[in-house]
């Protein structure tokens, strides 16, 4: 071999080691949803999915959310718009209507950061889910695409809107005959693998204890792909268990809290508490604490 021949196999063999550098940190960065630190708590941006609050309108999740100390919302569809208009909250609204829950939003310092689940059946219904985001001002929407044939039209549009598309997990389904595989992480992964970086998950960690599956064993297998959290605690590890606050239950929310730190996540946390659906606050209000407590501790 030629001085000339190993020094090329060198500057080859040293640029393939860069390229192969560059390309795992770019697949373990964390989505960035560009969240000022005026809406973040210990680190992280943190609030309610206001699916919390269903029993009430949107207007009333907002004053909930920030009663109880939130600094962001995630909005879904369907909600009442507020006392007195039953106006349903989603895509189809006016532009007044969008209008009015951003004066909403001002009024309580509260930023909207999310909106879902959604569904996004075919591509025309996802464009007119897309444009309504963009008015709305959020970086993502939160869905539950199953199949890649449904990530193919959902791609070009977050491509075209620069808006992040999070799926969505429930618990895995009883038939194990079931065509539903979004409640699996590892799906999850195959579905985005290759894709748009602005396409990934939204981690509900309640259902993947329901679903027998670790949320830090899960978050592990989506990482750099985890856009926002739907943040529970549950109080046995069952497909029954329910909702509890924070530290007190068998969710690991302190594990999952140190791995969303050691993955640098800039994504957003929707506490969303599906108990005590009339008189939730004071426990929304602990889990916010949680959360401040924990990241003043570590």
């Amino acid at each position: 071999m030629t001085i000339f021949t190993a020094l090329i196999l060198t500057i080859f063999a040293s640029s393939v080691h860069i390229q192969t550098v560059t390309a795992q940190a770019i697949a373990y960065s964390s989505p960035d949803l560009q969240i000022s630190e005026e809406y973040k708590i210990g680190g992280f941006a943190v609030g309610t999915q206001a699916y919390t609050f269903n029993r009430f309108t949107v207007f009333e999740a907002i004053e909930k959310t920030a009663a109880a100390g939130g600094k962001v919302i995630e909005l879904y569809p369907g909600q009442r718009l507020k006392p007195g208009d039953d106006t349903p909250f989603d895509q189809n609204v006016s532009d007044a209507v969008i209008e009015e829950v951003l004066q909403k939003l001002d009024e309580h310092g509260l930023k909207v950061v999310n909106f879902g689940v959604v569904g996004l059946p075919d591509a025309d219904e996802a464009r007119k889910v897309f444009e309504f985001a963009e008015k709305l001002g959020v970086p993502a929407i939160t869905s539950n695409p199953n199949t890649p044939e449904e990530m193919d039209f959902i791609e070009p549009l977050v491509q075209e809107f620069d808006i992040m598309m999070a799926i969505h997990n429930h618990p895995r389904p009883e038939d194990e005959d079931s065509e539903y595989r979004i409640w699996d992480p590892n799906h999850i992964a195959g579905l985005v693998a290759g894709r748009d970086h602005r396409l990934g998950a939204c981690a509900d960690t309640g259902h993947w204890v329901r679903s027998g599956i670790s949320p830090v064993d899960a978050l592990q297998t989506l990482e750099g792909r985890v856009i926002s959290l739907h943040l529970k605690d549950v109080d046995v590890l069952s497909p029954d268990a329910e909702d509890v606050v924070f530290g007190t239950g068998v969710g690991d929310v302190a594990g999952i809290l140190e791995e969303l730190r050691r993955q640098s996540f800039a994504g957003h946390i929707s506490i969303e508490y599906e108990s005590n659906w009339y008189e939730n606050v004071p426990e929304v209000a602990q889990n916010v604490g949680f959360i401040r407590g924990w990241a003043e501790a570590n």
